[in-house]
């Protein structure tokens, strides 16, 4: 008769003696590599030797930028923060957002864009800043500006987008009549008033977008044949009327005149 040979299974506590020296020596291993991987991350091979700059750079030199952020960098090609980096460049002034890239083995590229003016924002005891070509109001010197023809707007600041977006479109309804808009200004109740570049005031009054437009259009259409009445002119529209508008004469505390519109 053939005997088959059985292997003897190893006592519990040898093979909890062997599971357990394998898992030191992995956790020993992990520690190695990464305090190798700590050192290596540490060397000055590593540190960045220079910062690339592309984009929008045209309110801040590259020797400016550098100067302003060298000292709030903080770390190597592996250890750097790049989403506190990204708000370094980004506390810059004119600096509206900022990628941040490592490029191997020791080089940072920053790619900015800048704010870009559309408007005054109108505050508080002169507290002037700007509004951006997104509606977005933000902090800059405003005597930086060359252009000088910028409009002003007033209001509530989280209405900076809508008023932005109005003045777009209320530049085409007045231009028949040769007027820009030159100050526009939204009230907490909603109504609009502009102020035009020969300093005419119109009272727009509230209403959505379109009741807005349409009124102002109405306006435009009409006014020509009814100022022909008022040999000086008329410094100030009231738009608000159901009915029509009411002009006030240039130099004359009282409106002038009253004119109908047809809807």
């Amino acid at each position: 008769m053939n005997t088959a040979s059985l292997s003897t299974p190893l006592p519990p506590d040898v093979r909890v003696t062997q599971f357990t020296t394998l898992v030191v020596a992995a956790a020993v291993a992990v520690l190695l590599l990464a305090a190798a991987a700590g050192w290596v991350a540490r060397q000055p091979l590593f540190a960045f030797g220079g910062i690339r700059l592309d984009g929008d750079v045209s309110r801040n030199s590259a020797a400016n930028i550098r100067a302003n952020i060298a000292s709030k960098l903080t770390g190597n090609f592996f250890t750097l923060d790049l989403q506190s980096a990204r708000q370094v460049f980004e506390s810059l002034p004119w600096v509206r957002h900022a990628v941040v890239q490592r490029v191997w083995p020791n080089l940072l590229e920053v790619t900015l864009e800048e704010h870009k003016p559309a408007a005054v924002w109108k505050g508080d005891e002169g507290n002037d800043r700007l509004v951006n070509t997104f509606g977005e109001v933000f902090e800059a010197n405003v005597g930086d500006v060359d252009d000088d023809d910028l409009p002003e707007f007033s209001g509530d600041e989280a209405s900076a987008p809508e008023m932005l977006a109005m003045y777009r479109r209320l530049n085409p309804v007045f231009a028949p009549l040769g007027l820009e808009v030159a100050r526009l200004s939204l009230s907490g109740r909603g109504s609009w008033e502009a102020e035009m570049d020969n300093g005419a005031v119109v009272e727009i009054g509230r209403g959505s977008d379109e009741e807005v437009l349409a009124r102002c259009a109405r306006f435009v259409r009409t006014v020509t044949q009814a100022a022909a009445r008022l040999p000086r002119g008329w410094s100030q529209a009231d738009l608000r009327h159901t009915d029509g508008y009411a002009l006030r004469l240039k130099g004359a505390a009282g409106a002038a005149a009253h004119t109908p519109t047809t809807h």
